[in-house]
């Protein structure tokens, strides 16, 4: 890893960390249970890859629009973005609080340390990701932004942890299906072949949603004083996507070549379960060209940014040479 992908992923950690401290209740809030239950989960770690993601695209279109002083963060991001970036952790946290329930993924490991029902029981686990999801949207609602980029923002967002509505319903966004329905087509492909085209639709909506949306939101918040050319917004897109379905492939990877203790979550349960996964349709060595040659049609995507699109496009080189 370079230096300046580690000063990117350390500054947006630390960032992101403060704005979730303050945001998320205490352990001495009532009731306890669940505040302690939540900040569990949020705090066992993990690499806040969806805010820096966030922040970094709310940079980088905030710098083509040659912010002032006064409305940007010492580390150059729009002022609040954290915040923004802080929410999609929640919904992050609120995914993985409930994909490890024992009726879902039933894993006991996440990110290193025992799993939120493990730690607090089922119920509370479940009330927690309830919070934690609530909380976010609350969060998105009050952020420092015009009412109309924070209803293009809560669009973005829904649609990206959903069923598919805005997909397939009738607001169609040309979106792929949410996170939820990711899920659901990821349970109920468990036993069968996995296939190309249902690998594809499941990495696309459970993971890529989410990163994608992360992108495009951190955009439409850096981009709030002024109206973004459709052309540009359509290639943050298409750069989200890209790198989201890497980010997927890479983790199908890992999970096959890591072990637990590396990964912090519980490694080979795809393969244990019968899940469908990139390699389990093309191998890993295919998998790992895959997601290379995604990584590098998101870096042509974003060449309408030039130089000031250079910390993103390091970032999705980071995201295929992870080890954990």
């Amino acid at each position: 890893m370079n230096s300046e992908v580690q000063d990117i992923l350390t500054s947006g950690v630390t960032l992101t960390d403060a704005a979730l401290e303050r945001l998320l209740p205490s352990a001495t809030t009532e009731p306890h249970s669940i505040h302690r239950a939540m900040r569990h989960s949020t705090f066992a770690g993990g690499k806040r890859l969806r805010p820096i993601l966030c922040m970094e695209a709310a940079r980088m279109v905030a710098a083509q629009d040659f912010y002032p002083p006064e409305t940007a963060a010492p580390e150059g991001h729009p002022v609040g973005v954290a915040d923004l970036g802080a929410a999609l952790e929640m919904l992050h946290t609120y995914s993985l609080i409930h994909d490890d329930l024992p009726a879902l993924d039933n894993d006991d490991l996440r990110r290193g340390k025992p799993t939120c029902h493990v730690a607090f029981g089922e119920a509370i686990a479940i009330l927690a990701g309830d919070a934690l999801q609530t909380l976010a949207f609350h969060t998105i609602a009050n952020l420092q932004a015009p009412p109309n980029a924070i209803v293009a923002i809560l669009r973005e967002v829904s649609t990206a942890v959903g069923t598919g509505i805005g997909h397939l319903g009738n607001l169609d966004t040309g979106l792929p299906p949410g996170m939820i329905g990711g899920q659901v087509f990821d349970i109920e492909s468990e036993g069968l072949k996995p296939t190309a085209e249902l690998v594809e639709a499941i990495h696309r909506s459970k993971t890529g949603a989410l990163i994608t949306c992360s992108i495009v939101a951190g955009a439409i918040y850096g981009s709030y004083r002024h109206a973004m050319p459709a052309g540009k917004l359509k290639a943050i897109r298409t750069f989200g996507e890209k790198a989201g379905l890497a980010f997927q492939i890479v983790d199908d990877i890992l999970d096959m070549t890591q072990t637990s203790a590396e990964l912090g979550k519980t490694a080979g349960k795809d393969t244990a379960s019968d899940k469908a996964t990139w390699p389990a349709v093309y191998g890993i060595e295919q998998s790992k060209h895959d997601a290379a040659e995604l990584i590098a049609d998101a870096d042509q995507a974003l060449a309408p940014f030039g130089e000031a699109a250079t910390p993103l496009k390091s970032l999705a080189h980071y995201l295929v040479d992870r080890t954990h």
